[in-house]
């Protein structure tokens, strides 16, 4: 089984985005073989075509309508699960060295799969975001840092944010619920350096009723050093 390439087209025009026969050949493969890995692996709960092709593949692809965004440079994806959106903004954005960050070891196993079969030039690491960031080799090293399905605002802000360069972008993807998890995360962006610069809403279905939110921080000063916080404190 695969996903839906008309269904992912269509969704991706209707945000003015298009993409080569070469991507689309590679987004296609990277579709198969996390369908065909999660039937061994739970890789992820949306395993129909539909879904595959608007609720994974788009939806990773449409943080690239946002302004701002590094033409190159060095892009992490935390809490990247079956590679969204690290492995499509990896086929899009050949400039981005991406890398795809996750705590689980088989999930950090198939995404090194991924890279070897699909040549996409995106590193893979296994570790959790709390500890990273505190590495000089990750603390303020990116130009962009994502996060998608992973976690509340304010948790997601602590994670994130010590890892990007001050003038970087930090971007959550968010669903419903954006306006609430910013009102609740507004004190710790402030306190992290984070400064809301842009909000994309949008409905990912035709029918409008699968509302989704791209928020995008720009890092104004850097990050206090005692964040990010062991797991535990961050969700206290």
């Amino acid at each position: 089984m695969n996903y839906d390439l008309a269904l992912f087209e269509e969704t991706a025009a209707r945000f003015g985005l298009s993409f080569s026969e070469e991507e689309k050949a590679r987004l296609d493969r990277f579709a198969g073989m996390v369908l065909r890995k999660n039937e061994v692996m739970n890789l992820t709960n949306l395993t129909a075509p539909e879904d595959v092709a608007v609720k994974h593949l788009a939806d990773s692809l449409l943080l690239l309508q946002a302004e701002g965004l590094p033409e190159s440079g060095r892009v992490l994806d935390v809490g990247t699960g079956a590679g969204f959106p690290a492995v499509p903004l990896a086929i899009a954005r050949p400039g981005w060295s991406v890398t795809a960050l996750d705590a689980t070891r088989k999930k950090i196993d198939f995404l090194e799969e991924v890279r070897g079969a699909l040549g996409v030039p995106a590193a893979c690491v296994q570790g959790r975001a709390e500890a990273l960031g505190k590495e000089s080799a990750y603390r303020e090293q990116f130009d962009l840092v994502t996060a998608r399905a992973v976690a509340p605002l304010y948790v997601l802000a602590e994670l994130c944010l010590p890892m990007v360069k001050p003038g970087g972008c930090f971007a959550a993807m968010k669903g419903a619920s954006a306006d609430a998890e910013l009102a609740e995360a507004s004190r710790a962006l402030r306190e992290l350096g984070g400064e809301l610069e842009q909000e994309l809403r949008y409905a990912l279905d035709a029918s409008g009723e699968d509302r989704r939110a791209i928020l995008l921080f720009r890092k104004v000063r850097p990050t206090p050093a005692k964040y990010p916080r062991p797991y535990a404190k961050i969700k206290k």
